[in-house]
């Protein structure tokens, strides 16, 4: 898929602050924003190409991609093509259950402990879920030491914050204030 030329739709979460370059960060992607990346070129998909630009790696696992591949096919079948595409640009690892993480989240569902110990294991500093059902009341906060964000939430504090610009922070370094109410409505 050829890149899109950057323009003023397009997410800005590369500002420069004349310090050394920010250290890239490693951010799990759940099924439901590998689903609308791949569903229309709207603004999940420009974030997500954004966020690769600015040299950040994105990951999943098999199972947020079977997941997003399976309620494409039976949503939006014409999006297989582009997940395909999205998934060859990032860092995808096969599933493994991690028991050890998943008694810590009793707070959720037994499938999304298994998102959260995925973005784990892959050494992950945030997981970026538009399930507010479950992940909601977590925006802003961290579960077991990965930092939750919908779409909007890490566009609104990735340009804003020292994890992405001046200092060599990780996301799980935000403080207890980047919160809902603190970072606005998602």
């Amino acid at each position: 898929m050829p890149r899109r030329p950057s323009s003023a739709r397009s997410i800005a979460v590369s500002g420069h602050c004349g310090a050394a370059p920010r250290p890239e960060v490693r951010i799990f992607l759940d099924a439901n924003v590998l689903f609308s990346a791949a569903k229309s070129d709207g603004f999940v998909r420009r974030l997500l190409d954004d966020l690769l630009a600015s040299g950040h790696v994105l990951c999943a696992d098999a199972y947020v991609a079977e997941e997003a591949q399976r309620n494409l096919a039976v949503k939006a079948p014409a999006g297989l093509a582009t997940l395909a595409a999205l998934l060859d640009r990032l860092e995808v690892a096969p599933v493994q259950a991690a028991p050890s993480a998943l008694a810590a989240l009793s707070v959720l569902p037994e499938k999304d402990r298994l998102i959260v110990a995925a973005a784990r294991r892959m050494s992950c500093a945030a997981l970026m879920t538009g399930d507010r059902t479950h992940f909601g009341r977590f925006y802003g906060s961290t579960l077991a030491g990965v930092a939750v964000h919908s779409p909007r939430s890490l566009a609104r504090v990735a340009p804003l914050t020292a994890v992405w610009c001046c200092a060599p922070l990780g996301f799980s370094d935000l403080p207890d204030h980047f919160t809902e109410s603190s970072v606005g409505r998602r």
